[in-house]
């Protein structure tokens, strides 16, 4: 203790470090849990697009990857039902392009006609 220092206000600095530790303690814990759990999403995506890239002809991947861009939740769900056939092995071949549009357009809400009339 330094000369002229108060024994409270050092008792007081003390735990305030101690607490302060324990709070970066705590957030290192997080950041590990964290990155586990980054880890494992990244691991999960890797294996569905190497699930897709083995079910899919180039083309279709390639269609399918315009959609994604354009309607993300509908190339979510062809995702998904794609790679449960294969993992079900009702899949005896790759999916080609003309087979992922008839896919699509079961899955797909239908269009709506817009005519416009020029008077």
């Amino acid at each position: 203790m330094a000369y002229g220092e108060d024994p409270e206000l050092a008792e007081l600095r003390r735990r305030r470090l101690r607490q302060i530790e324990e709070m970066q303690g705590a957030e290192s814990v997080n950041t590990q849990a964290f990155a586990a759990q980054d880890a494992e999403a990244q691991r999960r995506e890797s294996e569905r697009a190497e699930v897709l890239r083995r079910i899919l002809t180039p083309e279709a991947r390639e269609r399918l990857g315009r959609i994604r861009l354009a309607k993300p939740d509908v190339a979510a769900s062809v995702e998904q039902q794609l790679i449960s056939l294969a993992a079900s092995g009702r899949l005896q071949r790759q999916v080609d392009d003309a087979t992922l549009r008839a896919l699509l357009e079961r899955i797909a809400p239908d269009r709506r006609e817009i005519s416009i009339t020029r008077r």
